[in-house]
């Protein structure tokens, strides 16, 4: 017999933590039709020859619920700003005052709303198949020290502790997807 094999569900855990953050930052860059300063936090912006998060190339303020703003703090930067926000895919017309670059956020309308349901849910879908791949991985491992010597008894056990991880995750995703479809269609 081996010595009493350890699964790492800390790792597990981690790593399922990392899927639900990730589909979190990607639901914060969808619109819902009230401005947030978090919509533009996948947008890059090619700064001084890198690709440069738009956070840090200037100030984002969000003064009005439909108004989020950003001031550029090197001018020659704005023009690139702007580009990048055309190109990002969010819909939004950038609109420029000197340094500042003001984003009206215009209202969704139904058949925009569906669209964004639809893509948020390709986001969750994204976010299970990270959170089974990391359960493929803890099973892979289980599997291995059952063949070097772990008793049947311990493989189900670990398996199940595996599972229900799993099952723990993928319900707050769907519970995730949920409250954002619901997000994205309340008027």
């Amino acid at each position: 017999m081996s010595e009493e094999f350890e699964l790492d569900t800390d790792d597990l855990t981690r790593r399922m933590d990392g899927a639900m953050a990730n589909l979190k930052t990607e639901f914060a860059s969808l619109r819902t039709g009230r401005a947030s300063a978090s919509m533009l936090e996948p947008i890059m912006v090619d700064a001084y020859g890198s690709m440069t998060p738009i956070n840090q190339v200037g100030t984002v303020n969000v003064p009005e619920p439909r108004m989020v703003t950003i001031n550029v703090w090197d001018k020659g930067l704005v023009n690139k700003v702007e580009k990048a926000i055309r190109e990002s895919g969010l819909g939004i017309n950038p609109q420029m005052n000197g340094t500042i670059i003001m984003l009206p956020i215009p209202e969704l309308n139904e058949e925009r709303r569906r669209e964004l349901g639809k893509v948020a849910g390709q986001y969750a879908e994204s976010a299970r198949v990270s959170v089974r791949n990391v359960r493929r991985d803890g099973m892979d491992q289980i599997k291995k020290a059952k063949g070097d010597g772990m008793s049947e008894d311990d493989q189900k056990l670990w398996e199940g502790e595996v599972q229900e991880l799993t099952d723990s995750y993928i319900k707050k995703v769907d519970d995730a997807l949920e409250n954002k479809q619901a997000e994205i269609m309340q008027v």
